[in-house]
């Protein structure tokens, strides 16, 4: 009986180790440099700077409309969490001061990515709404 058992969960075990992972998530290619097109579903404004960049080491920086930012970042499939860290502190106008509160408010609230048809980069909450449209910048 013992021995019957034995080889059922072997050959189970067997079966299972030759399944593929076909569906495992491939992982996006965040590295360069990317202009922000929306903040929190609204529109930056026509030539605004606002742009983040990924370095390869994790590094995090970028222009939130009006102020530099830095900080870093950790990418795992498309599973994505932005930490920023720091940023200068000079007055704007208003509207460019507003889209800097809404880029700023929206990095630390991504938490997964995809790649749009079109190729732009939607980083999204965990409930699965785009709160940030990004563009790579063509270097």
């Amino acid at each position: 009986m013992i021995k019957t058992i034995f080889t059922a969960c072997l050959v189970i075990f067997g079966l299972s180790a030759c399944q593929s992972n076909s569906h495992q998530a491939e992982e996006i290619n965040i590295v360069g440099n990317w202009h922000v097109e929306s903040a929190l579903s609204e529109a930056v404004i026509n030539h605004s700077p606002a742009e983040i960049i990924f370095a390869a080491d994790g590094k995090l920086s970028g222009n939130n409309s009006c102020n530099q930012f830095f900080g870093e970042y950790e990418q795992e499939e498309n599973q994505l969490t932005l930490l920023p860290a720091g940023s200068s502190m000079m007055a704007c106008v208003d509207v460019l001061m507003k889209q800097e509160q809404r880029v700023m408010k929206a990095m630390p609230l991504v938490t997964n990515i995809t790649i749009s048809k079109s190729g732009k980069l939607l980083l999204k909450s965990d409930a699965g709404a785009n709160l940030l449209v990004l563009t790579k910048k063509e270097d």
